[in-house]
């Protein structure tokens, strides 16, 4: 079962939207909106197999978390179960949606075409959570003009007549280490408003004043070894 700090960092939220169990603004710590994401796919899941409810002990025990910890995390959202019901899976799915702000459509530009940039082209599931691919970047001018999927590759230099037709809102950044942060803060420069960054470097700069979430693979794998030791070193 995950460890649970005692305490987490703070991050203050306003929906956009509220429903009857909603509020105008909350504070919700910044570990329970990681999990956040962990809960709705799993509510997703749910509803594909046909179940309309689940309790918070159910729920935490499909996902290794508590039940207190999943009533905290949920009610820090704002969403209310039924006693000896528990909550509406679809219900719960909407709330949730709504507090990580995935309840609209976000454009999303994919920079960096190679091996990575391929891969995460045909992943499916960015559209079933409200992402849609809308333009594919690259350095790379021998790769300008190829098409990938429903797209035409564009060269980096392109970019902001790109976004002058098609707002993007969030990038995702498959390019080499090297050239990452001046990608990055072009990307800024062009009015995206938040950076996925693959790339194992730091891009975050005075210029580059957005949001940057890194997803480093050799850090996670990392973590990974580190939780199988320690997993032996328990038995």
């Amino acid at each position: 079962m995950p460890v649970v700090p005692a305490k987490e960092k703070m991050t203050k939220f306003k929906p956009e939207r509220t429903t009857s169990n909603s509020f105008a603004s909350a504070i919700i710590p910044s570990g329970a909106i990681s999990r956040m994401a962990i809960y709705l796919r799993e509510l997703q899941q749910l509803q594909r197999s046909g179940i309309d409810t689940i309790n918070s002990s159910q729920l935490g025990e499909r996902l290794g978390f508590t039940d207190s910890q999943v009533r905290r995390d949920l009610g820090a959202i704002g969403a209310v179960g039924r006693r000896g019901v528990g909550y509406s899976t679809s219900q719960l799915c909407q709330t949730i949606r709504s507090a990580i702000g995935t309840d609209r459509d976000w454009n999303i530009a994919l920079v960096g075409m190679g091996n990575l940039g391929q891969a995460l082209a045909g992943y499916r599931g960015f559209e079933t959570q409200g992402f849609r691919l809308v333009a594919a970047i690259d350095l790379d001018q021998a790769k300008v003009g190829k098409k990938v999927g429903k797209l035409t590759i564009k060269s980096i230099d392109q970019f902001d007549s790109v976004v002058a037709r098609t707002p993007i809102q969030l990038a995702i950044l498959a390019v080499p280490a090297e050239v990452a942060p001046d990608v990055a803060e072009r990307l800024a420069k062009s009015g995206v408003l938040g950076i996925l960054n693959f790339a194992p470097t730091n891009v975050r700069s005075p210029k580059t004043c957005i949001p940057v979430i890194d997803v480093d693979m050799a850090i996670e794998l990392q973590r990974l070894a580190f939780a199988v030791v320690n997993q032996e070193a328990s038995r």
